[in-house]
């Protein structure tokens, strides 16, 4: 059930792209220096409780992406966002709808956390 309301929540999202939103994608690389030079940067992380545990970017907010309609008045509209999950599928969509409703500087790691680790950058583990 949680899958098929999973997947619901996916087309949903992919629903509303009439029009080509601007997210602009970063690398590993583009994402880490973003994060250094630029504090302002809101980090979300729109994975599940449990992926968020088991690794994550520190400083990463987490709404899952089954609940980002409902949660998306926490997220500010005057920072630049970067947006991740495992490998950028699911932070794609995120960012292309955070575009959609007025979000302005919307930025999507490119192959989620999992290029972040491959590069032996820092994270954290279990319950902050």
């Amino acid at each position: 059930m949680k899958r098929i309301l999973f997947m619901l929540m996916l087309f949903a999202l992919s629903c509303t792209f009439v029009q080509a939103a601007q997210v602009q994608n970063l690398s590993a690389p583009e994402a880490r220096q973003m994060l250094q030079q630029n504090k302002n940067t809101y980090l979300l992380d729109v994975r599940t409780p449990e992926e968020y545990l088991q690794v994550r970017i520190d400083g990463a907010h987490l709404i899952p992406i089954d609940k980002l309609m409902a949660r998306i008045d926490e997220i500010p509209k005057d920072r630049p966002l970067l947006i991740y999950c495992a490998v950028g599928s699911r932070s794609d969509l995120v960012s292309k709808y955070l575009v959609k409703q007025g979000f302005g500087q919307v930025y999507n790691l490119n192959g989620g956390i999992w290029a972040w680790q491959l590069r032996n950058y820092p994270t954290l583990q279990g319950a902050p």
